[in-house]
């Protein structure tokens, strides 16, 4: 039964702080919201339009190309070797996948679902949809009985924080204890910033270090929208657990939840262009490198942010006060109020912002009052 008194979209409350930085005469700076703004690969493009005489019905599995793609991507880029095109699915975007995949596995009420204290709120809003009871947890031994699903995400949104092997492999062992799915959000992978993730890759749940050869109910979500700037095409995947993914596609099938023809063999071409990805992470590490330490001066604290696409800050104040005070110098962040009910001084800001912006949130931030 799907539940019909979902709260209102939260994003609605920062209308005010908005109105009041585009006031700013500079204009408004706008770091709340991870929306890439840097051009989509042309070589993406270009796949996009040749395939755009689509008469026939796309394949819900994906066609053979794609699910090949995928296949070589992960052992590519994520560790992870002996995938076939069964282990792997297209998705229409991931956040459909998030918010469903509770409905895919048959939760319901009584059902708990784990997901992290700091996190992007549609895994409460998939337990909520189903009448589940979600579960913010950072620690695998308070994972309560009668947990039916898990959701990791590394780099998390909105933190950073990067989860390494020996914590995934603890994670995966006690989701099997609790004979629970654990999917692993992990479409932030490709930037790592800081510690051992500015010259290591970041883990995948799938990687043979934390499953060994068993990906039992054990899923990795992925996305084409930061690294390849493919948030308009709602390209996505999932891989895994062969018997879990044959499980989904059938539902996704009944449900006629396919990715257009021309969509699929974009992502085929994206998923080959490791070009393009390196010069994207190469643009937010340069934002990074700017916005950071202009952060840091202005009396913000940065908790984790090793990776991902954003800085998670606190000033020591309510959230709400730091986002008026940014909003005074024409820069708007997302509260942290918006992530969980456990970080109500942290702020969040985004690297999707032009250089230009970037470099002017820095200026504005050194121009501000101290703090």
């Amino acid at each position: 039964m799907t539940r019909p008194d979902l709260p209102d979209y939260p994003w609605d409350l920062v209308a005010p702080y908005a109105e009041r930085a585009r006031r700013h005469p500079g204009g408004i700076v706008d770091l709340s919201i991870g929306s890439p703004v840097d051009p989509t690969p042309q070589a993406v493009r270009d796949a996009l339009a040749d395939a755009t005489d689509a008469h026939a019905y796309p394949q819900t599995t994906g066609t053979p190309q794609l699910r090949q793609a995928i296949v070589d991507w992960y052992a590519r880029r994520r560790n992870v070797s002996g995938l076939t095109t069964a282990h792997v699915l297209p998705t229409i975007g991931s956040k459909e996948l998030v918010a469903l995949l509770p409905v895919f596995l048959g939760l319901g009420p009584g059902d708990v679902v784990v997901h992290p204290r700091a996190a992007y709120p549609t895994y409460a809003m998939g337990a909520a949809i189903v009448q589940a009871d979600p579960f913010p947890s950072d620690d695998p031994d308070a994972w309560p009985q009668g947990t039916r699903l898990v959701w990791l995400n590394s780099p998390g949104n909105p933190d950073g924080r990067v989860l390494d092997v020996a914590f995934l492999r603890r994670a995966v062992a006690r989701a099997r204890e609790l004979g629970a799915v654990i999917a692993n959000d992990e479409c932030y992978a490709e930037l790592g910033w800081e510690g051992q993730w500015a010259d290591e890759p970041v883990p995948s749940i799938l990687d043979p270090r934390v499953v060994d050869d068993d990906l039992g109910d054990v899923l990795s979500v992925y996305s084409l929208s930061k690294q390849s700037n493919m948030a308009g095409y709602r390209a996505a995947f999932l891989a895994g657990d062969p018997s879990l993914v044959a499980r989904l596609l059938t539902v996704r099938k009944h449900a006629g939840l396919m990715l257009p023809a021309p969509l699929q063999r974009a992502m085929t071409v994206a998923l080959a262009d490791d070009a393009d990805v390196r010069d994207q992470v190469a643009r937010y590490r340069a934002r990074r490198a700017v916005l950071k330490p202009a952060l840091e001066a202005s009396g913000f604290r940065i908790d984790h942010s090793e990776g991902g696409l954003y800085l998670w800050a606190s000033r020591g104040e309510d959230a709400w006060t730091t986002m008026g005070a940014l909003a005074e110098s024409g820069i708007l962040a997302g509260p942290g109020a918006f992530y969980g009910d456990f970080f109500p001084q942290h702020v969040r800001f985004s690297l999707t912002a032009t250089d230009e912006r970037i470099a002017t949130a820095a200026r504005r931030l050194a121009d501000a009052p101290s703090h």
